[in-house]
């Protein structure tokens, strides 16, 4: 948002809450809707240098081996893919191109709340205060404080599952251009995700999860990490070769998610995006997308409307129809991969399946993974960037 901004002839501050600018997490998919996004801001390249490039997305069940999900890129014209990144890199790239662009940014502070009136002030922890502003960007991820501010934040849910994370070396003998997925019903899913490079001079790595409830986490780590280990190894033996690189429960992050969806991601010179605004499980990979998308929205509508109101407005239209349809989407199909359900995952190894197989399932599937089944772009004065040939 703050490339969009400055470019645009604005002048920019970022306000970080680390004492140090850094990244947060392991790996993630950026889809052709976010890949769109990054080729606007003239940074395509630079990424696709450091990710690995996903063609399809392939789930297996962990007792049959039975195909239960198959999902490939190409199943739409367009030579299409995804792009599996540390988020490391994904960092590293829009960081260097903020300091390029010599925008202002202040570390270790936190905004608290927002005054808002002809313009905005921001107050942090300490009482200090900072501004005035035209306008307010919340940023600040599912945990947001600020959008408290835009009287209609509501109040987000936790899901009951989340998942053990690790970044890992790549090893040879897995598809290098696959998400892959085992499930043990809806409770137990591992996968293993290339995710290319964090910088230009590491090795090639691996995204390793388990998921699990949060609240099991204790449980799970008092048993030993043998025990948690051989669990693994024993749904699925082939990621012994990423299990043998975990010597301590200190390596594995635990994430937790929740579903939130703000009604109007905006208050009076505040703008909200990214997961401040619509946060859900992982299930599809669309959350550092839609995050891309809001930012191209927002400079969209700035760029041409006449007040920062309107501006807002616009901004909130543009992205309300492709927000709640994946929202919906991602909080539906959640429980068919983590639940407790035995009735659901025994749905979705039958439906599923039957779906990647029969026009125009496999086109419907490829869409929703791509983030394209309500066109994100035309809204928001972009058009989808015409494929590469990437090797």
């Amino acid at each position: 948002m703050a490339l969009y901004l400055k470019r645009a002839g604005h002048r920019v501050t970022i306000f970080e809450r680390f004492e140090e600018p850094k990244p947060v997490g392991s790996g993630l998919i950026l889809q052709p809707t976010g890949l769109t996004v990054l080729a606007d801001l003239g940074l395509l390249d630079d990424m696709v240098a450091l990710g690995a490039r996903i063609d399809r997305l392939h789930g297996a069940d962990a007792s049959t081996g039975r195909t239960v999900l198959e999902v490939r890129y190409d199943a739409r014209r367009g030579r299409r893919f995804g792009l599996a990144v540390h988020r490391a890199a994904l960092f590293g790239v829009l960081f260097r191109a903020v300091r390029r662009e010599a925008i202002a940014i202040e570390t270790g502070v936190e905004i608290e709340t927002v005054e808002a009136g002809e313009r905005a002030t921001v107050i942090f922890g300490e009482g200090r205060r900072a501004g005035p502003f035209d306008l307010v960007i919340d940023a600040s991820g599912s945990r947001s404080k600020l959008r408290q501010c835009a009287g209609n934040a509501g109040v987000p849910r936790p899901l009951a599952y989340g998942a053990f994370w690790a970044s890992l070396g790549w090893r040879e003998g897995f598809d290098e251009h696959a998400l892959l997925q085992r499930y043990d019903r809806a409770s137990v899913m591992i996968g293993v995700l290339p995710i290319g490079r964090p910088d230009a001079g590491a090795g090639k790595m691996a995204a390793f999860f388990w998921s699990l409830k949060p609240a099991d986490a204790d449980a799970v780590r008092s048993l030993g990490l043998d025990a948690w280990k051989e669990k693994v190894v024993r749904l699925w033996p082939r990621s012994e070769a990423f299990t043998s690189q975990i010597d301590s429960f200190e390596q594995l992050s635990l994430a937790r998610y929740g579903h939130h969806t703000m009604k109007l991601p905006m208050g009076r010179r505040l703008a909200v995006i990214g997961d401040a605004a619509h946060s859900t499980s992982p299930q599809l990979g669309q959350g550092a997308n839609m995050a891309l998308l809001d930012a191209a929205a927002l400079s969209h509508a700035l760029a041409r409307a006449d007040s920062v109101e309107a501006a807002l407005e616009t901004y909130a239209k543009a992205r309300r129809w492709h927000v709640r349809v994946f929202q919906a989407l991602s909080l539906s199909l959640t429980p068919f991969y983590q639940s407790d359900s035995l009735t659901l995952p025994f749905v979705r190894d039958r439906m599923v399946a039957a779906l990647a197989r029969i026009p125009p399932g496999p086109q419907f599937l490829a869409a929703m993974v791509a983030g394209t089944v309500v066109d994100p772009f035309k809204r928001i004065g972009l058009a989808e960037l015409q494929w590469p040939e990437v090797g």
